[in-house]
């Protein structure tokens, strides 16, 4: 196996829990599983981090998968209903910057970030973050604090309204940045 192929990410999704039924190998974004598969109920993810979504096109609430083993994930992590999307994150090992802003469009207060937040309400006396920029890195945002919640996967850009990305009525109250130790 290539060095290039050896870091590539890859997880394998499973119709039945406890891996059985027909599977679906993925190593790259799959924005709509239905087409491989009928349902999604366990996975097993053998190297990198994906982010899955239970709505097709990356929408939906969002779970954070690392390498491991997910026999009957929707117990676990309390998810409603199968898996129907996938994205892949990258792995990064640079630097990590973050703007985030109380209210829409970059408006309100702005705070800049660089390491985790586990409660912007005590750190940055912030009650809301409803639009960021991420310049660099790969972060989670969790709408409680102390990394807990639901959960969003920002990659680089511009995040002007949160409400534009399927999570109405999401506040975020703690950050995370997506380590290259979780790979």
């Amino acid at each position: 196996m290539s060095a290039t192929n050896m870091n590539m990410s890859r997880i394998i999704f499973y119709e039945d829990r406890n891996f059985q039924g027909r599977s679906y190998d993925c190593s790259s974004d799959c924005a709509d599983l239905s087409s491989y598969l009928s349902r999604c109920h366990s996975c097993r993810v053998e190297r990198g981090c994906f982010m899955v979504y239970d709505r097709t096109n990356y929408m939906g609430n969002q779970y954070f998968m690392r390498r491991g083993e997910y026999a009957d994930y929707m117990s676990m992590m309390g998810m409603s209903d199968c898996i129907r999307s996938c994205r892949m994150i990258p792995m990064y090992r640079g630097s990590y910057r973050m703007r985030i802003y109380e209210r829409e469009n970059f408006g309100g207060q702005m705070s800049e970030m660089m390491d985790d937040c586990d409660n912007i309400m005590d750190r940055y006396r912030m009650s809301n973050c409803m639009s960021c920029h991420v310049m660099d890195g790969h972060w989670l945002m969790y709408e409680q604090p102390h990394y807990r919640g639901r959960m969003m996967y920002m990659r680089p850009g511009e995040y002007r309204s949160f409400m534009n990305m399927g999570m109405d009525n999401m506040r975020f109250m703690s950050m995370r940045r997506i380590m290259d130790s979780y790979y």
